[in-house]
């Protein structure tokens, strides 16, 4: 007797996502850890940072040494990662403006796996929501959102009883709310970090039967550097890796900014970085990666304990870098390779080669076609990204010549006055170089231009377009650049910087 064809259709709807898990595994689980303004400073990467469970992570990960962010400041960045479209695709440049107010219709990428059956849930900052009119992204996730929307500035520490000293000078005032600088022996728990752990655990325990899309984003390293005391005293702070504080000789004055976001504006309030103050706010970040990556070791150890490491995938991932005084510059919104280049740790099992790096060129728009990749979903259509698992296959096959980055200046043109030119620095990173073109925003015309060699990477020390024997890899860089944003090309956006 034939089989109707209602049935038919009914059977082949129930088996087809099974049909399309990769390498065998049945509805893998995802579990994506974000961290913020967090440059590769994790002893994998050769870092003096003290990271033992980032350090275990990457023993069973694919570690990308050249994984680069689409615009070095928060929402910016992580929208465009979250939706796998670029900041021009988006029209997207600034903190203050929701995708969703520019996109309704996108789909993002936890969004894409709840509507193809997993359960995803939301704990810390995924989603830049702060100073926008949305204050998250309901339709992503199955449950509200935890500790995902907040300033860094609120993140004062809230313990019983009575607070305990600071040790460290302050340093001033960051977003007026809190010490610049804090070192407080107070539990992990009194910061946000400690916070959005132990809540990860237990949305652990609660999901653990069911396929889920696990995100939980930590709000440090980001400034206040101000980690609980244990993780100050880690570090030796003569032992930190001396700054080199010097300008790359050649680059144009555009390519800087004036480190706002962690000095304050120009005026009689902006926090002078005197020597003392700057060893202790680098100390200080290098005690917040240490508290994140303790907090980090707590989710891992959750999931170990709930028997699903072996069937879920774990990426954790910076959504931009950050300077620390190099350049003269502090925090972000820059294109140099400091403020470009990210830690990206994939642990795929039965799929990517553990414990192995690679010098394959990545990008944070493509995490999502990955991840698709890796459950089986449907592609989304129009995801500007390049899947990375041939990579996580073999770490050897690279799969794009190029990663892009982009910031305009001002940095932050939606809270400073009109300036002339207003322009958009665009950078393109080869293997060989990286290479930045300013343009005006308005003509596409070329106003400046920055050219340094991979030999020189990250330090950047010495900026050299026109340079004779860089003339070939210069004009493969120009040549990618154009073909990804043409000169005369306009940003798709209702407004302008």
């Amino acid at each position: 007797m034939p089989v109707p064809l209602w049935l038919r259709i009914l059977v082949f709807a129930v088996l087809l996502p099974a049909s399309f898990f990769a390498a065998g595994v049945a509805r893998p689980n995802v579990l994506f850890i974000m961290a913020d303004d967090y440059r590769p400073e994790l002893a994998a990467y050769g870092s003096p940072a003290l990271t033992p469970n980032l350090d275990r992570l990457a023993r069973r990960a694919v570690r990308f040494d050249r994984a680069y962010c689409q615009q070095a400041v928060c929402n910016p960045s992580r929208s465009s990662m979250l939706t796998g479209l670029r900041p021009d695709t988006l029209g997207l440049w600034n903190n203050g403006t929701h995708f969703r107010e520019l996109r309704p219709d996108a789909v993002t990428l936890p969004q894409h796996f709840k509507a193809n059956g997993y359960v995803t849930r939301c704990v810390g900052k995924i989603f830049h929501n702060w100073h926008t009119k949305e204050k998250g992204d309901a339709r992503s996730w199955s449950a509200p959102e935890f500790l995902h929307y907040a300033s860094h500035g609120h993140d004062a520490p809230q313990v019983a009883g009575p607070l305990p000293p600071n040790l460290a000078s302050g340093g001033g005032r960051l977003y007026t709310d809190v010490p610049l600088t804090e070192c407080r022996d107070v539990p992990d728990e009194a910061y946000y970090d400690g916070r959005v752990a132990a809540e990860a655990v237990r949305v652990l325990g609660a999901i653990n039967d069911q396929p889920f899309f696990l995100a939980v984003g930590f709000w440090k390293p980001h400034a206040p550097f101000n980690a609980p005391k244990r993780y100050w005293d880690l570090y030796d702070r003569a032992r930190l890796p001396a700054l080199d504080p010097r300008r790359p000789a050649g680059a144009p004055e555009i390519a800087f900014h004036d480190s706002r976001e962690v000095l304050g504006l120009p005026g009689p309030g902006r926090i002078a970085p005197t020597p003392v103050l700057v060893a202790e706010m680098r100390h200080g970040y290098f005690a917040n990666i240490s508290y994140l990556d303790a907090q980090l070791g707590k989710v891992l150890d959750a999931l170990d304990r709930g028997g699903r490491a072996s069937d879920t995938i774990v990426v954790f991932v910076g959504d931009h870098g950050y300077h620390l005084g190099e350049h003269g510059l502090w925090g972000k919104t820059s294109t140099f390779e400091l403020d470009a280049r990210v830690p990206l740790l994939f642990a795929a099992p039965g799929v990517g080669a553990a414990g192995r790096e690679t010098a394959a060129l990545a990008e944070l728009i493509d995490l999502f076609p990955t991840l698709s990749d890796l459950c089986g979903l449907p592609k989304v259509p129009g995801l500007e990204g390049t899947s990375l698992v041939p990579v996580l296959r073999d770490p050897t096959h690279p799969v794009k010549p190029a990663a892009y980055t982009q910031h305009p200046r001002p940095s932050y043109y939606d809270r400073e006055p009109e300036k002339v030119p207003r322009a958009m620095g665009y950078s393109v990173r080869t293997a060989a170089v990286r290479y930045t073109e300013w343009r005006d925003w308005r003509t596409g015309a070329t106003i400046a231009r920055e050219l340094y060699e991979e030999a020189d990477a990250p330090a950047e020390i010495r900026s050299l377009p026109d340079e004779a024997r860089l003339a070939g890899a210069q004009a493969e860089a120009e040549r990618l650049l154009s073909g990804l944003f043409p000169r005369t090309a306009r940003p798709a956006a209702k407004t302008t910087p």
